[in-house]
Formats: C-alpha cells, structure tokens, sequence
C-alpha cells in the first residue's frame, strides 16, 4: 500500500521541525524574560526547560492523550471483532498491530497516536462500535491506520504539547506583565521597544499556535481518507461513517480543545451537517477538521481502485 507512505517522510521532517522551532520559541522567549529582568540565571533555565519539553514531547506525548482521553488498553480477549478488523487492516497495510485503547463514551469516535508505526495506539469510542456497521468500522479503522502510516499522528500529537505550553507561557508573562511581576530595569528607548514586542508575541503566540494546529489537521485528513478508501477499496463505508459520526449530536465527554484535531471528527459536533447548505468559509477556516460535507463530496468522487478522483 504505497499511498498510505506517501507523505510519511515529509511529515517525519515537519515533526523534527516542529520541534526545533519549539526550542527556538522557548529560548527566545526565556531571553525576552532574562533580558527585561536582568536575570541570566531565567535563560538557563528556559535552555534546560526547551530541552525537557522536547524529548516530553516526542517520547511521552502519547501518553499525555491517552490519559486526557481517558481511555483504557483492551486486547483480543475483551474486544475480538475490534481486533481482527484492526489485525486484517495492519497486515493489509503492512504496518506492525497497534496498541488497542476504548473510550467510555457514547459519543462515535476514534483517534491514532504514538510517536512511530511500532509504538502507535487506535483508541475508539465505545459509541463508535455500537453505531456503526463492520464496513463502516473498516473504513474509520483504516483512517486511522492511514495517519500511523503517513507519520502525522506524531507531528499532530507533539502539536498538542507544542500548543498547550505556548498557551501556558503567554499567560504566565502577560499575568506577570499585567499584576506588577514584570520590572525593566533597563533604561531607553530599546528596552520600552522591547517589552511592547515581548507583549505583543505573548498575546499573539496562542492564536499561532491554534493556527498550526488546524492547518495541520485539515491537511492530514483529506490525505487519511483518501488512503483509508484506498485501503478497503469501499469509500462509500468510510463516507457512511463519516455522515453518522458527524449526525450524532453527542460530544465527546472528554474531549479536549488541545487533543480535538486528533480525533477522527470533531468531537464538539459544531461542524455537524445541517443538510440545508455548505459550512460558512469563515466558519471553516477555524474548525480543527474539514467540513464533513467536503470530506464525503471527495469520498464519493474517487475511484475505488486507484484513489484518483
């Protein structure tokens, strides 16, 4: 299954990165602080805090989803028809057997993390298996097994870590800036400049992050439906799936604005279908999927065979 490779390597690239522009934000960030405050000893430890958030974010961020998520392991024992679906579909796409992880929600969903092929994780709601038929299952497994074989479900997994610590750094500096916590001992025209830039990236920061994250997410999903039709060679399952998963109103319970890119549709249901009209452009540009009618319209113009349109 070559397609599902297609974007692998590329995707390998952004996540390292990623992680090197999170290095340099951090160090710049604790420069910023050490320089206002006249505290070199703030820059050491911005240095050792960057290198810390780097290896937390590739070796550990999976876990950090998992746990939000609240999802827990199952095997072939507790979950038999699960696994052979996720069994035959792994071997078909010659990936290694993914860990297996169930949500007690009954909200239909599903999710794929984990930092390469032989340590990734599937996790699905229980109201997945309970709404959809085996076809349909197929088709949202093999999603999910598309972005294992493309390597984005690690470049979407170290954007949650990436975007939860650049949230949490702006607000530390704009609550030290704003309650007093913030003294410029330096005098000049460069040091008033300085801190209005510092300011103004804390305040700005957040929504960057935010704006990555859903660039990112409405690439990888496009690319995960084709190759998951590609690998069933049925995209009408996956685009059946994709109409009851969006039609449940239910949210998942605990989704998490930081991890709703990573499920397989939005877990706030804000972009259901209204079947009346096509999503709002303005509306779109800001949900962490692309709109479930676009996502349908592109399943059911491919070819079964070939994946070409």
């Amino acid at each position: 299954m070559a397609t599902i490779y297609t974007h692998a390597s590329a995707n390998i690239r952004k996540t390292w990165l990623l992680l090197s522009l999170l290095f340099v934000f951090l160090i710049g960030f604790f420069w910023v602080l050490s320089y206002v405050w006249q505290n070199p000893a703030i820059l050491w430890f911005g240095a050792i805090l960057a290198i810390v958030m780097n290896v937390a974010s590739y070796w550990f961020s999976d876990k950090f989803v998992i746990a939000l998520a609240g999802a827990r392991p199952v095997d072939a024992r507790q979950m038999p028809e699960l696994y052979r679906i996720v069994e035959n579909l792994a071997i078909t796409a010659g990936l290694p057997m993914p860990k297996l992880y169930v949500i007690q929600d009954p909200s239909p969903n599903a999710f794929a993390t984990g930092r390469n092929p032989k340590h990734a994780v599937v996790a699905v709601t229980t109201g997945l298996m309970e709404r959809l038929d085996r076809t349909e299952l197929e088709g949202v497994i093999a999603h999910e097994l598309s972005h294992i074989g493309n390597r984005d479900m690690l470049i979407s997994t170290v954007v949650v870590v990436v975007a939860g610590i650049i949230s949490i750094l702006s607000d530390f500096f704009l609550r030290m800036s704003f309650f007093g916590g913030m003294r410029n001992d330096r005098e000049g025209r460069g040091g008033g400049i300085l801190m209005l830039i510092a300011i103004a990236g804390a305040i700005l920061a957040p929504f960057a992050a935010l704006l990555i994250r859903l660039a990112i997410s409405r690439r990888r999903e496009y690319l995960a439906d084709a190759s998951g039709a590609l690998l069933t060679r049925y995209p009408e399952g996956l685009a059946l799936a994709l109409a009851k998963i969006a039609g449940d109103p239910r949210p998942v319970r605990n989704a998490h604005s930081a991890t709703a890119h990573l499920y397989f549709e939005n877990p706030y249901k804000a972009d259901a279908p209204t079947g009346r009209k096509k999503t709002p452009w303005l509306v779109s540009l800001f949900m962490t999927h692309p709109p479930v009618e676009d996502r349908i319209k592109a399943l059911r113009s491919m070819n079964p065979v070939t994946g070409a349109e």
